[in-house]
């Protein structure tokens, strides 16, 4: 029995089957996910605490409602940085988890165990490949955010200092829509594709912003954050 077989067995599953299949979906997009928190590093953290010059994607130019078009808050540093950092992640998911394709294996299955040579995104190897899913799929999250920021600019949400302005939805379903959108697009085929965690895809879609304020506040209390959004 090949390895798509065998995962597809494993997601059908009935024992624990749905809900391990979120908490699987939720482990092979956590490196996409988590170009946000690499946003923040390259964007925000590294700049100050080396000195160096974040780029606003918008330049300063506001629209006719007077409103910035994204703010301080979006930068070419923190969008390309955010992206690398979700490839990092992808690479090192690979290398922890490359080959698990037991029915026992949810929820730790690396995020590019369907990939081969015949792949758009295959450059040079497997190596690579990890990398530019990654990268691709954390752009598609910086994306996504950005958009979120563009709304809540239009609707006269401002940055509160160095924190962004408290819009929930703008601040998770973009970003979430956008992965899995582009994920679909461009990785069609791929585990992280898989026609067997199509559900399981929707639920972790309509639960992001419930994880995303949930490690907010988890964030606020050990001190990481100055507000719990």
């Amino acid at each position: 029995m090949d390895t798509i077989q065998t995962l597809s067995n494993s997601f059908n599953d009935t024992s624990w089957g749905f809900a391990l299949n979120i908490l699987t979906v939720l482990m092979m997009y956590g490196p996409f996910y988590l170009a946000n928190t690499g946003a923040m590093l390259f964007g925000k953290w590294i700049p100050d605490k080396f000195g160096f010059v974040s780029v606003a994607i918008d330049g300063g130019r506001t629209l006719k409602d007077g409103f910035r078009i994204l703010g301080d808050g979006k930068t070419w540093n923190g969008f390309l940085g955010g992206a690398f950092f979700s490839g990092l992640l992808t690479l090192l998911t690979h290398h922890l988890w490359r080959g698990r394709d037991e029915v026992g294996s949810r929820p730790f299955i690396d995020p590019t165990l369907w990939a081969s040579s015949e792949d758009w995104f295959w450059f040079g190897n497997e190596w690579g490949a990890a990398f530019v899913m990654g990268f691709v799929l954390g752009m598609a999250c910086m994306t996504g955010d950005m958009i979120g920021s563009f709304f809540k600019r239009r609707k006269g949400h401002k940055r509160e200092g160095s924190e962004s302005s408290q819009a929930p939805l703008l601040d998770t379903l973009t970003f979430a829509i956008t992965i899995f959108a582009v994920s679909f697009i461009l990785f069609e085929g791929q585990i992280i594709t898989s026609p067997d965690l199509v559900n399981e895809i929707v639920v972790l879609l309509l639960l992001t912003p419930v994880i995303h304020r949930a490690t907010n506040i988890l964030g606020f209390r050990l001190g990481l954050k100055s507000v719990p959004y």
